[in-house]
């Protein structure tokens, strides 16, 4: 597939470039410094502000889908649906975050008091980015939600997959690595399950 990737040069986003190569995809990486990105096979790299709508929908045409892992204090989603739509790119997969994810009906990990004030912010703006794609009906979309622990580790390929419930394992902790993560994102661009839809993983 042709897929654009936004944040390729973040802990996730390199992660999910490396997987997307792996599996010969061809991917243009969009960067605000593309320098900070070496050559390799199957990739492209071009400069691009993510928050201008117009510049990115003008780098987006031919592509089977975007990946999106920014941050999302630093990232306007209306302006990067908005580029998809211009574009004609018909699909968006979203690297989402934990803090909405429910740890009993209808209570989410970022309204607990144990969630650190650190990462209330980018939490915060995550949810308003998932309450936003709930309200689309134009493109196709997935927001794929780490567990609580979200950090580089082992591509084990042994994980468990839910949906808006935070997973947690035997021993009472939430975690996935970062490179099982790709495995599961670039999955389910390759063979869709989870269409208009927020899934999780964990182990």
């Amino acid at each position: 597939m042709n897929v654009a990737l936004l944040g390729a040069t973040g802990n996730a986003g390199s992660r999910i470039l490396t997987e997307l190569l792996a599996r010969g995809h061809r991917v243009t990486a969009i960067a605000r410094d593309p320098a900070s990105l070496t050559a390799r096979d199957g990739l492209t790299v071009k400069a691009g502000d993510v928050n201008d709508a117009a510049a990115l929908a003008a780098l987006l045409p031919g592509h089977d889908a975007v990946i999106s892992s920014t941050r999302f204090q630093s990232t306007d989603p209306r302006a990067l649906l908005a580029a998809l739509k211009t574009a004609g790119v018909p699909r968006l997969l979203m690297v989402g975050g934990a803090g909405s994810l429910e740890v009993a009906p209808g209570v989410a990990l970022i309204d607990t008091p144990q969630f650190p004030e650190a990462y209330k912010a980018e939490a915060s703006a995550g949810r308003d980015a998932l309450t936003l794609l709930r309200g689309e009906d134009t493109l196709d979309w997935t927001f794929l939600s780490p567990s609580a622990l979200f950090a580089p580790g082992e591509r084990t390929g042994t994980f468990r997959l839910g949906t808006d419930a935070l997973l947690v394992d035997g021993a009472g902790n939430s975690h996935i690595s970062m490179e099982d993560y790709a495995i599961a994102l670039v999955d389910e661009l390759e063979t869709p399950r989870h269409s208009r839809r927020r899934f999780t993983i964990g182990y």
